[in-house]
């Protein structure tokens, strides 16, 4: 990987992270570097809106793990450019330019992501 493409996926990283914790930010409150906590309703007023609250909170929830899980592969791949270990597989397989181009917080090679994912590859 040539230093240009990990400066363009570096900046593509940290677009998308600004991006989610703008997102996150609208509903949930950080509470650590990779953590969030959606914001419970005030339950002031009348029955009916305390229960629309109450389940509005409950469907941001898995919202609000799915955006927390993008985040912290995106810090990991931040973290992995400052290292000079981005784009490596744990298995030791560099992930290829493609992949890293359009998920550039990928962890993982085209190979072991059809190991977790039991898509047959060719």
């Amino acid at each position: 990987m040539t230093p240009e493409f990990i400066k363009q996926r570096k900046e593509d990283l940290l677009n998308r992270k600004e991006e989610l914790e703008k997102e996150l930010n609208e509903f949930a409150v950080r509470t650590s570097k990779d953590n969030w906590e959606t914001k419970y309703p005030q339950m002031d007023g009348v029955e009916e809106e305390k229960t629309d609250e109450v389940e509005e909170y409950e469907n941001l929830l898995p919202i609000e793990r799915s955006l927390e899980e993008k985040l912290k592969n995106i810090n990991v791949a931040l973290e992995n450019i400052e290292r000079g270990e981005y784009g490596k597989c744990s298995c030791g397989e560099l992930i290829s330019e493609e992949r890293l181009t359009v998920l550039p917080e990928a962890r993982t090679c085209d190979v072991c992501k059809c190991k977790d994912s039991e898509c047959i590859s060719n």
